[in-house]
């Protein structure tokens, strides 16, 4: 059965209405289908590069990624705020709760999942994590988005992996890019989630924010104390550009 697909559109995305337990629910049934299920989480990071790359042969490529995805839902509530004043309604999904609750949920003994990206430990840190789910990993060279081969391999090892869940590592834009292409290689079954570093979270290799500072939007700025000089540019200089794309864009 099809994905339900109504959607908000804001800052030139179309975000699936769903709230966090209808998105949940959504995710569990697709992985149970006999159909290829693409799930990508926009933030102001996304935005502000598909705003960048607007109107370039990659732009073009990575917005059709996301636009084609089947479910795609909002992963920052600072977009969600910005919204509201706008007086759009939008609901936030993060992924890397959603990549919790699929393993604390969902995986059942005997599941084989997949990991695109990530560090060469992660299958032993996933099954200590997940006892008796079958991990299997695909890490693809650097500059894979430029790489043709890459891409096609790391594609092909999706849709050869049968797996009930596929997460994929490698940032953005190559994940959403690396997800459509998988479709077009005939990838026909599995739940594929980009999902930036929602793995790193997950088995501790990156501590998060505590709820309290994600409920109050300031995630961002926790990461960026935590790695300032990897996280500075992003969240200093690009990131600050949403401002300017909500006010030229408003809810087109």
């Amino acid at each position: 059965m099809p994905i339900e697909r109504t959607t908000t559109r804001f800052v030139g995305v179309d975000f699936t209405n769903l709230d966090w337990t209808d998105a949940v629910a959504a995710v569990r049934t697709a992985s149970t289908q006999p159909k290829f299920t693409t799930v990508v989480t926009p933030n102001v990071d996304h935005i502000v590069r598909l705003d960048r790359l607007a109107g370039t042969p990659l732009g073009d490529q990575y917005a059709r990624a996301v636009r084609d995805a089947d479910l795609c839902l909002c992963d920052s509530r600072v977009l969600m705020r910005l919204a509201k004043l706008r007086g759009i309604d939008l609901q936030v999904v993060p992924g890397s709760d959603l990549t919790a609750a699929i393993f604390a949920q969902q995986l059942k003994t005997s599941d084989r999942i997949a990991i695109i990206g990530g560090e060469t430990t992660s299958i032993a840190d996933l099954e200590a994590i997940a006892p008796g789910v079958t991990v299997i990993q695909h890490i693809p060279p650097m500059g894979m988005l430029g790489n043709h081969d890459a891409m096609d391999e790391a594609a092909s090892f999706i849709r050869d992996a049968k797996c009930c869940y596929i997460f994929v590592a490698v940032g953005s834009p190559q994940g959403e890019i690396l997800l459509q292409r998988a479709r077009e290689l005939g990838a026909n079954s599995g739940v594929a989630l980009s999902i930036g570093a929602s793995i790193d979270f997950l088995t501790r290799r990156q501590i998060r924010a505590p709820r309290f500072v994600q409920n109050l939007g300031f995630e961002w700025a926790f990461r960026l104390l935590s790695e300032p000089k990897r996280l500075w540019r992003r969240y200093l200089v690009d990131g600050p550009r949403i401002f300017a794309i909500v006010f030229r864009q408003g809810d087109q």
